[in-house]
């Protein structure tokens, strides 16, 4: 069996994708920025199969704070969508003393309706903020649960520490999740900028 391989020229001619590729492109849907914000909401519908939101420079009004999300299936009324999930996290302190790698039992939920962390313990000083990437997957499946997955990293509130998260899991619902809500554990989000995409 002869194998063909594409040489640079027949490479550098391509112009224009073919008809019948298609896929992973970001669309933006949505921008929505924090001020003294007690909350971020985003509504999602069948247009994409997937929803990538970006957590940018996003900063709490008080100390030592969660990060947090909740689903809706009733158009934003209650947030409250039963949910199990996963959570892991590394740290770092800027002297180099003090570095830990392990799974975080007590941010994680078993079908519970509570607020998911992002994020966790993140601090208020000025320079202290928190960024992050989350995806869920097919949000209007009448058929099946909802998954989600994402990462962030943040300035741990004790001061000269970087925490990256990694989380996971899924609304075990068969209803559409029709929206999300953003919060911190106490207190507003004070600034940042949230935005969604639609995965084409």
């Amino acid at each position: 069996m002869a194998l063909v391989f594409a040489n640079n020229s027949s490479l550098a001619n391509i112009t224009a994708l073919p008809s019948g590729i298609s896929g992973g492109a970001l669309n933006l849907i949505s921008t929505q920025t924090a001020s003294a914000s007690a909350s971020l909401e985003f509504s999602m519908d069948s247009t994409y199969d997937s929803y990538v939101f970006k957590f940018i420079n996003i900063h709490p009004q008080n100390n030592a704070v969660d990060f947090q999300f909740n689903g809706s299936t009733d158009n934003g009324s209650n947030y409250n969508v039963v949910k199990t999930t996963t959570q892991f996290n590394a740290y770092h302190n800027e002297s180099g003393t003090d570095a830990v790698l392990g799974y975080n039992a007590s941010y994680d939920l078993a079908q519970s309706t509570s607020f998911k962390n992002i994020t966790n313990d993140i601090g208020n000083e000025n320079d202290m903020n928190t960024c992050a990437v989350m995806q869920i997957f097919n949000p209007s499946s009448s058929v099946f649960v909802k998954h989600f997955i994402g990462t962030a990293n943040n300035n741990y509130n004790a001061g000269g520490y970087f925490q990256n998260d990694y989380f996971a899991g899924y609304f075990n619902t068969t209803s559409p999740v029709t929206n999300l809500k953003f919060q911190m554990s106490s207190g507003n989000i004070d600034d940042g900028i949230i935005k969604m995409y639609g995965v084409a």
